[in-house]
């Protein structure tokens, strides 16, 4: 058992599960599928929030009983969860300069590698968290500023290290497209390959340093985008996971209670063991999908970051057919884009 998930609050951990899972996968399709959407969610929410956080560290440092005792001050307050907030939405709009083809910078060439660079960024913030704690309780505890017992250890490392493959495993960094409708920012070289290793990478971070939010951040997080990408936004995981992100660290930051002390909250075991076994699978994962990577790189005798290494799978070949200067397709296949097939 990976999580405390029985007693008298199973019911409402389950429910509050269920409704994270569906909420973050409607909440993604509306700001997908229209630029008013992303821009509310993306630019404006962001921008009134950063007004609500700046006030509530000014009262904090004036001692202002009301800020002190806030909850995202008092439960929300650690670098990393700031960090990744801001470094998502980021993310997100540099996302929609590119599939909206926003001034210079969202048509230059160049800047295709953004969402690379960003990625990149993402996980080298979680893989110094997770590297934090080993070197904060090497084969004991510490506790947070959030006031969370972590454990610190050999399952850091691991993961930390499995977070830096994970970032050479992002491949065809130039090859970033528009879907027809412009909704999605396509990275078609980023398969399930690459996908599997990082939920399971991303899982074991969250499992190891937010043990209080796994439940949450770690599995319905992580699988709404998943899901999207597998069954009708082919080549859009990249989008979906940013969006998601995103929307999630911004609910969590504002409303904490929801995972730290309510009906819904769920720990995991918080076992150091368990986490031991967790990291060696998300290593084994990274280390088999790089090497993967570097097999058809050869294979196909290209560089695998400059060019794309899964061409010619199924998974890419559905991206690409999304693009929007595609070929029109056979009245027989699906495009993946929510519209009938021609002739149909």
């Amino acid at each position: 058992m990976l999580f405390q998930v029985y007693g008298e609050n199973a019911l409402y951990q389950w429910i509050g599960w269920i409704v994270v899972f569906i909420g973050l996968i409607l909440v993604n399709e509306i700001a997908r599928r229209t630029k008013v959407g992303g821009v509310c969610c993306f630019i404006v929410l962001p921008a009134v929030l950063t007004v609500y956080f700046i006030a509530i560290s000014v009262g904090a440092g004036m001692g202002a009983d009301w800020a002190l005792n806030n909850p995202t001050h008092v439960h929300m307050n650690s670098w990393f969860h700031y960090a990744k907030l801001y470094a998502a939405t980021i993310g997100c709009i540099g996302f929609m300069a590119l599939k909206y083809k926003w001034g210079k910078l969202g048509k230059a060439e160049w800047f295709k590698c953004f969402p690379f660079v960003i990625v990149a960024i993402n996980i080298l913030i979680a893989v110094v968290s997770d590297f934090e704690s080993a070197f904060r309780a090497w084969g004991t505890t510490w506790v947070s500023s959030e006031g969370v017992t972590l454990y610190g250890g050999w399952h850091n490392v691991f993961n930390g290290v499995a977070g830096i493959i994970n970032i050479a495993c992002m491949t065809g960094w130039f090859g970033i497209y528009v879907s027809k409708k412009k909704q999605d920012m396509l990275w078609p070289d980023m398969t399930w390959v690459f996908i599997i290793a990082y939920d399971l990478w991303n899982f074991c971070y969250t499992y190891n340093c937010l043990p209080t939010h796994s439940w949450y951040c770690g599995l319905a997080l992580l699988l709404a985008p998943t899901v999207a990408a597998m069954l009708w936004n082919k080549g859009g995981w990249i989008q979906n996971r940013a969006f998601t992100l995103a929307i999630w660290c911004m609910f969590a930051q504002v409303f904490p209670m929801f995972q730290d002390y309510s009906v819904f909250s769920t720990q995991s075991v918080n076992d150091p063991n368990v986490n031991l076994v967790v990291s060696v699978l998300a290593l084994g994962a990274n280390i088999a999908a790089f090497a993967y990577i570097m097999y058809r790189a050869r294979k196909l005798k290209v560089n695998p970051y400059l060019h794309e290494v899964f061409v010619g799978t199924r998974d890419y070949d559905r991206a690409m057919a999304r693009r929007e200067d595609a070929p029109a397709l056979p009245a027989d296949k699906p495009n993946f884009d929510g519209e009938a097939p021609q002739g149909a």
